[in-house]
């Protein structure tokens, strides 16, 4: 070609492209990486048509082998699941009570629900199960609504006032806000500090006792020392789900709490329900 311009010290054929006086040589890529882009093109044609590729507006392609990673994880689970049927079938039938901390059955159950309740649990209990504010410690043996394994297994099943299980625990405690003067509320917050605390106001907790007695004394007992029939619980053993300073109480006393827990039992297998039961209460502080 006539406007062909050649650069004379190679003798190649330049691009035209100059950079401040230096041009850029038209040199022909080596033939090792022509070749290597070709492959790797017919490899993507065909591993688009093998496996699944393509975005699609509800999916993706199936791709010709029907392979998915979904699929690979459910023939693992599978696997798993069969595996240790005989341990499923076993702990199903098992009365958890009577279940020896020793046996494998109980060391299958405990490293099952330690697996369910990292999964499940561990974002409001905590991953060691020391809870939070407005989640209770299931390390400690206070316990709302009884801590011996029967009732732990039922809590976690049915869930704390949901409105999903019709079996859910369920307790409420009015807001004392309208039904309360503010010197009434000051004084049963000094008498509920008093039971646990080593400095208050006698005078002023002598007076919140007489409130606590005609107001409270019903669900907490007369002792406050809680009603686990009732979901009441104990304010005598300096032990708080939101906190236990003043200000805290007096906002408990005005305004109430009315923390939640799901049914896990509608979430999660039979034997899930029961492996995370038997795990919690195995943590030390189930009685």
């Amino acid at each position: 070609m006539a406007d062909k311009k050649i650069d004379e010290p190679t003798g190649v054929e330049t691009t035209g492209h100059s950079w401040d006086g230096i041009e850029e040589l038209n040199n022909p890529l080596p033939r090792w990486w022509l070749w290597t882009l070709y492959a790797t093109i017919i490899w993507a044609i065909g591993y688009t048509i093998a496996y699944p590729a393509w975005p699609m507006i509800s999916g993706a392609t199936k791709g010709a082998l029907g392979y998915s990673t979904r699929g690979q994880v459910a023939v693992q689970i599978a696997e798993h699941d069969a595996q240790n049927e005989g341990l499923v079938a076993e702990l199903i039938a098992a009365d958890l009570a009577e279940l020896p901390p020793t046996s494998d059955l109980h060391r299958y159950a405990v490293a099952r629900g330690a697996s369910v309740f990292r999964a499940q649990c561990s974002q409001c209990h905590g991953s060691g199960a020391a809870g939070a504010v407005g989640y209770p410690n299931l390390l400690d043996n206070d316990w709302l609504w009884g801590g011996d394994i029967e009732n732990i297994s039922a809590t976690i099943a049915h869930g704390v006032r949901n409105a999903t299980d019709d079996d859910a625990r369920y307790s409420e405690m009015p807001a004392f806000d309208e039904i309360l003067e503010d010197e009434e509320i000051g004084a049963v917050v000094e008498y509920v500090a008093s039971l646990s605390a080593s400095e208050f106001d006698a005078s002023l907790a002598e007076t919140g006792a007489e409130v606590f007695a005609d107001n409270c004394s019903a669900c907490h007992g007369e002792t406050a020392e809680g009603d686990r029939d009732m979901g009441a619980p104990n304010l005598a053993d300096a032990i708080w789900l939101y906190g236990g300073d003043r200000d805290t109480l007096e906002q408990t006393v005005r305004y109430s709490r009315y923390g939640v827990m799901p049914a896990w039992g509608q979430r999660l297998r039979d034997e899930d329900v029961r492996a995370v039961s038997v795990y919690v209460h195995a943590l030390g502080g189930g009685e």
